[in-house]
């Protein structure tokens, strides 16, 4: 217990006196998981929408590799990442090995069906009703979808935020195809289980609490979103469609008199 307290207290001296590989290693891990993000948000959000909305042949198997993708292990990722770019591999030439791009390529390679299978799933819990709504109001195909994707995108940001909270607390690919590099690859999570290994646990625990804090910050804002969002409002927008549907409805059946002689 005491190594534990002795541990948080040198950690605590390590954040307050700004230690500058400390905070590299943030700033790096950040880099490399928004990036990630980024890219892997720009692919699985659009096939996502994609898939839920469309009809194709195929696609409840297209459905099942995604979700199966979704559980992938990092360290087989990383292998076979590492197997590309390695320098006797397909593209071992770019020589992209242990830098911060191919530690990018890893966590989009692991984010991107973590993104798109959420995506999935919260296009499809959009109610029928919405685009047949918007249909019958004479809006084109495009307007329909942006109708539904803007329905569900209290789902599509929750999909973004857990691509990136699978990009910033990844080890095993970053640690394959990044060597953990100290001021070049090193990132929390591979500095965190370096430093443990080696008995420096208050450095670890300082680690630590950044990684924390960054997830903290990184899900205020989805807090934020689900409390404006409430399910107050879902009620008065499903009301607020049935009459407009209403409405419109009148007034296709109403005929004027003179019509009718």
């Amino acid at each position: 217990m005491a190594g534990i307290l002795d541990g948080f207290l040198q950690a605590m001296g390590l954040l307050a006196s700004l230690n500058s590989e400390i905070y590299g290693i943030m700033f790096l891990s950040l880099f490399v998981s928004g990036m990630a993000t980024i890219v892997a948000s720009l692919i699985g959000v659009p096939f996502g929408a994609l898939i839920s909305l469309k009809r194709f042949r195929g696609k409840e198997l297209v459905k099942t590799v995604t979700y199966t993708l979704m559980g992938l292990p990092p360290v087989v990722a990383g292998l076979f990442i590492f197997l590309i770019f390695v320098r006797v591999g397909p593209l071992g030439a770019l020589n992209l090995l242990y830098t911060p791009t191919i530690m990018i390529i890893a966590q989009v390679t692991l984010a991107t069906p973590v993104i798109t299978g959420v995506t999935i799933s919260a296009v499809s819990s959009v109610p029928k009703e919405v685009r047949d709504t918007a249909i019958s109001l004479g809006a084109t195909e495009w307007q329909s979808t942006f109708t539904i994707l803007n329905e569900a995108r209290i789902g599509i940001i929750t999909a973004i935020i857990t691509g990136f909270g699978s990009c910033i607390s990844e080890v095993g690919a970053v640690m394959i195809v990044g060597g953990n590099i100290r001021y070049a690859t090193r990132v929390l999570t591979t500095a965190i289980m370096l430093s443990t290994t080696v008995g420096d646990y208050g450095y670890g625990i300082a680690l630590g609490i950044i990684l924390l804090i960054l997830a903290f910050l990184v899900n205020v804002p989805l807090v934020r979103l689900q409390r404006r969002h409430s399910p107050q409002e879902h009620v008065e927008s499903r009301k607020s469609i049935r009459g407009s549907k209403k409405k419109h409805s009148n007034q296709v059946n109403h005929v004027p008199k003179d019509m009718e002689r």
